[in-house]
C-alpha cells in the first residue's frame, strides 16, 4: 500500500490503468466491435482515464475514511485491503456508469428508459469490476509499488 502521498498518486495511476483497460474491452465486447478502430480506442481509453483517475481522487479519501470506520480487524493489511475495495468499487462503478452511458448514448444511443439502461450498466459493471479489482489488478498495481516505486522513494526515517 502507499505510503507518500506521492506513491498514492502513483497507485492510483495503476488501478485506474488496469481498471480502465479492463473495463473498456469488457464493455466494448458487451456492445459489440462494428465501430471500433485502434484510434478511437486509444482516444477514448485516455478519456477515460483521466474521468477515472479524476473520480478515484474524489472517491478514495471517502471510502478509506468510511473503510477505517467500519469494525473488522484492522491489525491484518489484507483485511484493509478487501474493505476498501468493498468502499471503493460500488462507488467507482455507480459514479463511472454515468460516464458509460453517456459515452453510449453519444455513440450508439439508447433504446429504452434510461433509467432502466443505467442499472443494466451498474449490474453490468459491478459483476466485472469487483472481481477485476480484488483478483487482477489490486495484485498487480501493490506488486509494481513495491518492486519499482518504493525502492525509488526515499525513507523519511533516514534523514532524521
Amino acid at each position: 500500500m502507499p505510503s507518500t502521498k506521492k506513491e498514492g498518486i502513483i497507485f492510483g495511476m495503476f488501478m485506474c490503468f488496469g481498471m480502465v483497460l479492463i473495463m473498456s474491452v469488457y464493455n466494448t465486447a458487451l456492445h459489440g466491435f462494428s465501430s471500433f478502430t485502434v484510434w478511437n480506442a486509444v482516444i477514448q481509453f485516455v478519456v477515460t482515464f483521466i474521468v477515472a483517475f479524476i473520480v478515484e481522487s474524489l472517491v478514495e479519501p471517502k471510502a478509506r475514511k468510511l473503510a477505517l470506520s467500519l469494525p473488522y480487524d484492522k491489525s491484518k493489511e489484507m483485511n484493509f485491503i478487501i474493505v476498501l475495495s468493498f468502499c471503493m468499487v460500488p462507488a467507482m462503478v455507480l459514479i463511472m456508469s454515468v460516464y458509460g452511458l453517456m459515452l453510449t448514448a453519444l455513440l450508439t444511443g439508447i433504446e429504452g428508459s434510461i433509467f432502466t439502461a443505467y442499472l443494466k450498466t451498474v449490474g453490468l459493471n459491478f459483476i466485472v469490476a469487483l472481481p477485476a479489482q480484488l483478483l487482477v489488478v489490486g495484485p498487480i498495481s501493490r506488486k509494481l509499488l513495491t518492486k519499482y516505486i518504493k525502492p525509488l522513494t526515499p525513507n523519511p526515517e533516514l534523514n532524521m
